[in-house]
């Protein structure tokens, strides 16, 4: 059977696997009696040629020493990913379940549906048949926002024993939109300042907390907090806040927190120049 002659879009398609030696034999040929009679396909091929040649003199890249322990790390968290999936469909399944009803997922679907019977609520009664007075339909505004901050106040309490810091952050920014916080609310943020492990979270809980320091039992908490903290950057804020509130009180416990040898040196001037504010 006669080779049909191929065309120069056809040539340089397959220019890549000629000179790489992956060309069938019926192709190349059609291809090298496409070259002897076509000036730029000859062109075309030379380049690829000399790229081709350049390619194979580039040196072979080294592993780094590290590759071992990266490569290690990876196949560690690729099993333990392996173990994790093969959980069963009923067990992922009941886990699912389980989560679904943990008070923290309750509280946030919880939060949703009083949101949403505010707007219908509202709706209602306003546009209903035969108007109620001011009086009364102001009254079931203010039962409906009490509902709404108690609910704030229960998203914020379960969110704080989040173990994602993100979620304790989210939690501490409720404290905004809660018009009166209760005693509850008060204990978790104060635990939360002396406790979590998260330092940003301690000092977005301190700022939120020095907006409540018109609340005696905050401001108490605030002045026992100071010998509780070992971070530099919460004992400076603290510092500051005393000095904000003039809360003389705070001046024993800085002292307190001078006689620590390990008390970093900033620092160290900054309680000193704190004392020295109060006195």
């Amino acid at each position: 059977m006669e080779r049909l002659p191929i065309n120069c879009e056809q040539t340089k398609e397959q220019l890549a696997d000629w000179v790489s030696n992956q060309l069938p034999d019926s192709e190349r040929v059609s291809l090298e009696m496409h070259l002897a009679q076509c000036p730029d396909c000859q062109a075309e091929a030379n380049s690829i040629r000399q790229l081709w040649q350049l390619m194979g003199t580039l040196p072979t890249p080294e592993p780094s020493p590290n590759t071992r322990v990266r490569f290690q790390a990876m196949l560690d968290t690729y099993k333990e990913t392996v173990t994790t999936n093969q959980e069963s469909t009923v067990d992922g399944l009941l886990a699912k379940i389980r989560q679904l009803w943990v008070p923290k997922t309750a509280f946030r679907l919880a939060y949703s549906v009083v949101l949403l019977s505010v707007g219908i609520a509202a709706g209602y009664w306003f546009h209903r048949p035969g108007t109620t007075t001011v009086a009364f339909q102001q009254q079931q505004i203010d039962t409906l926002s009490t509902q709404v901050q108690d609910m704030r106040k229960m998203m914020l309490l379960s969110l704080l024993e989040n173990p994602a810091a993100s979620q304790r952050l989210r939690a501490v920014s409720y404290t905004e939109e809660i018009n009166q916080v209760n005693g509850q609310v008060v204990e978790a943020l104060l635990t939360t300042l002396n406790n979590d492990p998260n330092v940003n979270v301690r000092l977005v809980t301190l700022e939120a907390l020095a907006k409540l320091a018109t609340n005696p039992t905050v401001r108490e908490g605030l002045v026992q907090s100071i010998t509780q903290q070992e971070s530099p950057l919460v004992q400076s804020a603290l510092a500051d806040v005393m000095v904000k509130l003039q809360e003389k009180r705070s001046i024993k416990p800085l002292r307190q927190l001078l006689h620590d040898d390990n008390l970093n040196g900033l620092v160290k001037g900054k309680i000193e120049q704190s004392i020295k504010d109060l006195s």
